[in-house]
């Protein structure tokens, strides 16, 4: 290589060098002034303390929404920020609350059930009192059998939950090895880990649980009772009744504990007694799915047109309060926006936070948004184009320890770079990985860079998620502040960049 020529290359490298830490280097006095808002002025407890104790359940379409997107929006009027909206994202269904769940056996003793009614079920609105039939069919010609035996019963149904002891605890927090080895690349293969056999089995049970529901209603039950995964020890977790089947009977997800025992009783000859009085109440008025949207508008004349978005789901399940899932990611992204409101750091380009409905009934909210915002018959539009990247919490309320790139490799150096203030605070986590079930896969479903934070469990999967036990006193105060500070910081440093993030090779198809 000649000597110019040489030189040239040299000059070339430094200067893609500068130009790649021109865009990548912290601006340390806006984190200052963050963090200085964020740990001494914090409201994130307050805020969380007002979705979960004040407001209460929040599922799509209940009340308890309604009331948290009323508040959330004054809320960001008091703030001072623009364009606040409760936007419609499209149809969702009617809505649904309870009014009254109450359970207990009374033969061949009394004692009170842990339970509530699941979703989108009628109640029984009155008194009633059945004896309880477990329904034991391995298939359909069993099930035939118990024709003209079930009007008035409360029926149960085989589970394989055995709500066992458990010798660990229920928090944690990831340890260094733990998050190291997130660092590395996955490369044990796609796929749901299923097999051909075990697919067939969870199709044979579907249809034998349909066929078993099809029987109830003909016969005309009180109630039917269930359990689900994961439960014990006082906890029980909630899942979906139909929210489309008028015809939805009165059913009750109880403890395991409780139903195991009613189960053993009722195989071994015991004759069972139950008594139940649910009410629950149906909202047809007004079907539409709801996001509430404010902004801080950009201060640079060239880049105020350009979106920087931060968000988290506002719907919860119904069993607590939705504590962790997700009052804190609805908590810290409304303190994050609070914090650099209130601190007045520079932001060049727009910030807009996003508080999503739908999400636990499949990402309904964020889906639509950006179907209504980013595409036109299923094309990117302008908005698309002006878009740089979304940042979600949705992983309870551990504190966060790093990011998942969702395979934006060309995005590592910002983030190591944009870390490193946490890295005393043990956030420095920078993966390749991809992470799913919640609202940033709108986004990265369509080609838009969007994020999930590494969060530390806690008792997330072990205690609150989905649960009865899903209450403020599961929050984490210290986690709560430093992610709201972090979140801040990571938009921030978005919204100042002198590019838009940047983007995967591929834009990906419309899905």
């Amino acid at each position: 290589m000649k000597r110019g020529t040489l030189f040239f290359a040299l000059l070339l490298a430094v200067s893609i060098q500068a130009l790649g830490f021109q865009n990548t280097q912290v601006d340390y006095d806006a984190v200052y002034r963050i963090k200085d808002e964020g740990f001494n002025n914090s409201q994130v407890m307050d805020i969380a303390w007002n979705l979960t104790d004040r407001i209460g359940p929040r599922l799509t379409g209940s009340e308890g929404l309604k009331n948290a997107y009323d508040w959330t929006s004054a809320t960001f009027k008091e703030w001072g920020l623009s364009n606040v909206e409760v936007q419609p994202w499209g149809e969702f269904g009617k809505g649904w609350d309870v009014r009254k769940a109450y359970i207990a056996m009374t033969v061949p003793y009394y004692q009170a059930l842990i339970g509530i009614p699941k979703a989108w079920t009628l109640g029984t609105n009155k008194l009633v009192s059945a004896e309880v039939v477990y329904v034991d069919a391995a298939d359909e010609a069993a099930l035939s059998e118990y024709k003209g035996k079930l009007k008035g019963k409360v029926v149960m149904l085989p589970t394989s939950i055995e709500a066992k002891t458990t010798f660990e605890a229920d928090a944690r927090r990831f340890t260094d090895e733990e998050l190291d080895g997130m660092t590395k690349r996955n490369v044990s293969g796609g796929g749901s880990g299923w097999s051909a056999s075990r697919i067939a089995e969870y199709r044979r049970a579907a249809r034998m649980r349909n066929a078993a529901y099809e029987l109830f209603k003909s016969e005309g039950v009180a109630m039917v009772l269930n359990t689900h995964r994961g439960g014990g020890q006082g906890t029980f977790f909630t899942s979906n009744g139909s929210r489309n089947d008028d015809s939805a009977l009165p059913e009750m997800e109880i403890a395991p504990e409780h139903y195991n025992r009613m189960v053993r009783l009722v195989t071994k000859g015991e004759k069972v007694m139950i008594e139940a009085d649910t009410k629950t109440s149906f909202h047809t008025k007004d079907q539409k799915g709801y996001n509430v949207i404010a902004e801080i508008p950009g201060s640079d004349p060239s880049l105020k047109d350009e979106v920087v978005m931060l968000g988290a789901h506002l719907d919860s399940w119904f069993a607590g309060t939705g504590a962790t899932d997700n009052a804190a990611g609805s908590a810290a992204m409304m303190e994050a926006i609070r914090i650099l409101k209130e601190s007045g750091v520079e932001l060049k380009r727009t910030v807009r936070v996003a508080l999503w409905s739908g999400e636990e009934q499949g990402l309904y909210g964020s889906r639509n948004y950006v179907q209504n915002t980013f595409m036109n018959d299923k094309a990117p539009n302008g908005e698309w184009e002006k878009f740089s990247a979304y940042f979600n919490m949705d992983n309870g309320t551990g504190a966060i320890r790093g990011i998942y790139l969702q395979e934006n490799e060309a995005a590592r150096p910002l983030f190591e770079e944009w870390f490193k203030p946490f890295h005393e605070i043990g956030a420095s986590t920078v993966t390749i990985r991809n992470t799913g079930g919640t609202d940033h896969q709108a986004f990265d479903g369509i080609g838009l860079p969007g994020y999930q934070f590494i969060q530390d469990p806690i008792d997330y999967g072990t205690r609150t998620h989905h649960t009865n036990m899903d209450l403020y006193e599961r929050l984490q105060a210290a986690d709560m502040k430093k992610n709201a500070v972090i979140i801040a910081t990571m938009v921030m440093q978005t919204a100042n960049m002198d590019e838009k993030m940047p983007r995967k090779p591929k834009v990906f198809e419309n899905r």
